[in-house]
């Protein structure tokens, strides 16, 4: 205990010097996120803070020779080679293709490992074991969630406090199974976004960038699959449920409008919370961030209460279903101008009176 507590100390400290160092050097690195209409900063701002958070993680684990992380050197390579590309595009975006090319072959990393989805557990008297079909499942999945939390990235310290939810909820079940390394590779990066916080909190002072919202986002998926061990499947759609539900509505409405799943816009979750609360952003993070502690408060209840699989599945279909209805009437009312019902009153009293 002692020996962890060192470590994550040591990694919360080395996060907020090398973020800081960031931030003073990031324009002569070419590390500064332009403003573009669908962001919701309005100046030149430094981003690249997701160097400092790994580099943080890697240096403790080279400190104090983290035995529980360099048992897996796989997965530390399949994770650094998502990292670095990430770097790449916070200095000069790459392409989505690349993106995933480097998920791919990380992917194949995790499989020699022994790390991927092999079953999709008991659901309505059936058992679903993968097969062949094991390692594309894995890498749609985790190519999806990873992509899910880099759309989540919109707000001042939103990404960042997602993670540290739905990480604290993988950390517990890691707990509860004597797992240590889901134990130790959830709280080194949950100590190192706190120490970004610091500096991400709105106003933020730097951005995560893709360096830090890949990684987690594969961090997170690994950690998921690593919990199927002592979890079912289904369990973990409502610990890591905010990012998924909010990149599967957006996804449908965009295919429903007939547009391209993957074109980009401004009707996120978060975009249309935050226009609710009139820009707002730290109230926004906030309420996002306590709908995520809700669902991995009860994906963690049905784990402990041994509900089945069937329930689980359903309950989170019906979730989506009033979230799609939810959300799409805020849009909708959002897009109707206000001055609408204005100038239907002003119509009815410029219509001379007939005596």
């Amino acid at each position: 205990m002692l020996f962890l507590g060192a470590k994550l100390f040591t990694v919360f400290i080395l996060s907020f010097v090398f973020i800081k160092l960031i931030i003073r050097y990031a324009p002569s690195l070419g590390l500064i996120d332009v403003p573009n209409h669908r962001s919701h900063h309005k100046k030149v701002t430094p981003r690249g803070a997701g160097i400092g958070i790994v580099f943080a993680v890697i240096c403790s684990d080279l400190i104090f020779f983290n035995i529980a992380h360099l048992s897996h050197p796989w997965i530390l390579i399949g994770i650094f080679i998502i990292f670095a590309v990430g770097i790449l595009d916070d200095h000069r975006d790459t392409s989505p293709n690349t993106k995933f090319l480097i998920i791919f072959i990380a992917v194949a990393f995790f499989y020699v490992d022994g790390t991927y989805i092999k079953h999709l557990g008991h659901v309505f008297g059936y058992s679903i074991p993968l097969g062949w079909f094991a390692f594309p499942f894995t890498l749609l999945a985790i190519a999806g969630f990873t992509n899910a939390l880099n759309l989540s990235d919109g707000l001042d310290g939103l990404a960042a406090s997602l993670s540290i939810v739905i990480l604290s909820a993988l950390c517990f079940i890691g707990y509860d199974h004597h797992d240590s390394f889901m134990i130790s590779l959830s709280l080194s990066f949950i100590s190192a976004l706190v120490a970004f916080l610091w500096f991400n909190w709105n106003p933020a002072k730097i951005f995560m960038g893709d360096s830090g919202s890949l990684t987690l986002g594969v961090v997170i998926s690994i950690l998921s699959i690593q919990a199927l061990d002592y979890v079912e499947p289904i369990s973990i759609l409502f610990i890591a449920a905010l990012p998924i539900i909010d990149t599967l509505i957006v996804m449908i409405r965009r295919k429903r409008n007939g547009r391209s799943m993957f074109s980009p816009d401004k009707t996120h979750l978060h975009h249309l919370v935050l226009q609710f609360f009139k820009g707002n952003v730290k109230t926004t993070v906030i309420l996002l961030t306590l709908g995520q502690l809700f669902y991995s408060f009860i994906g963690l209840t049905f784990i402990e209460n041994g509900i089945k699989q069937r329930y689980i599945l359903l309950m989170f279909i019906l979730l989506l279903v009033i979230s799609y209805i939810l959300l799409n009437g805020m849009l909708e009312r959002q897009s109707k101008p206000f001055t609408y019902h204005r100038k239907k009153r002003n119509k009815k009293r410029s219509i001379p009176s007939q005596k």
